[in-house]
């Protein structure tokens, strides 16, 4: 009976902690930045009847031409792996941006020595194909 009580209020504790995280998020101007244009965003979206991949390749037609071919070329590649996906991350300390199929790229490993996997791996902006 008491481990229940226990448990209980560890995770009431818990709780408190996560409400005190989202409190201090919720407060921050670099969210309320970001949740305001993802707002704009998608009202106009809609005021255009437009989805996001219509908006990517508005944007970046290279990137669905791109992915097509190597999306083909891929399968039946002469080394026989797939191609791994990219990823890209933005410190938000500098705002600097890292792209890199691999984990071994020196800046992001030089993040990670600083500022722990976990939260470099938070920075994570978007994966590609």
């Amino acid at each position: 009976m008491s481990s229940l009580l226990s448990n209980y209020m560890q995770k009431e504790e818990q709780l408190k902690q996560l409400q005190a995280e989202l409190d201090k998020l919720e407060n921050d101007e670099r969210l309320k930045a970001e949740l305001e244009f993802k707002d704009k965003l998608q009202s106009l979206m809609a005021e255009f009847g437009k989805s996001a991949a219509d908006v990517i390749e508005l944007l970046d037609p290279k990137s669905s031409a791109a992915s097509s071919p190597a999306s083909k070329g891929t399968s039946a590649g002469s080394n026989g792996r797939r191609k791994r996906k990219l990823k890209i991350y933005k410190n938000p300390n500098t705002g600097e941006v890292v792209e890199t199929r691999g984990g071994n790229q020196k800046t992001l490993k030089a993040w990670k020595d600083e500022f722990g996997a976990e939260t470099v791996e938070s920075w994570l902006v978007r994966v590609e194909e």
